[in-house]
């Protein structure tokens, strides 16, 4: 099931928020090599973004989401979401 991170920039300064951006790059592609097939995206204006990848459970979506290094190290405040996908009523 896909999951998703809603994820706003926290309390640190930029440059230390900076700092961990290539190693969450870099987590990013071994999610995909990993098979997790993750998106990423950011709006710089509001210090935002989002994760987007598949877990099979919410349990290991917790565990992808803690190894993530901006939340690792406090860079990031974040909200955990299952994707749900709705269907219109006929």
């Amino acid at each position: 099931m896909p999951w998703f991170v809603k994820i706003e920039r926290g309390i640190v300064d930029k440059a230390t928020f900076d700092q961990y951006v290539p190693a969450h790059r870099a987590y990013v592609r071994s999610l995909i090599e990993a098979g997790h097939q993750a998106r990423t995206g950011y709006w710089a204006e509001r210090g935002g973004g989002m994760l987007l990848f598949h877990a099979d459970s919410r349990k290991a979506a917790e565990e992808i989401v803690a190894r993530d290094p901006l939340i690792q190290h406090g860079c990031v405040d974040y909200e955990l979401h299952e994707w749900c996908i709705v269907e219109a009523p006929d």
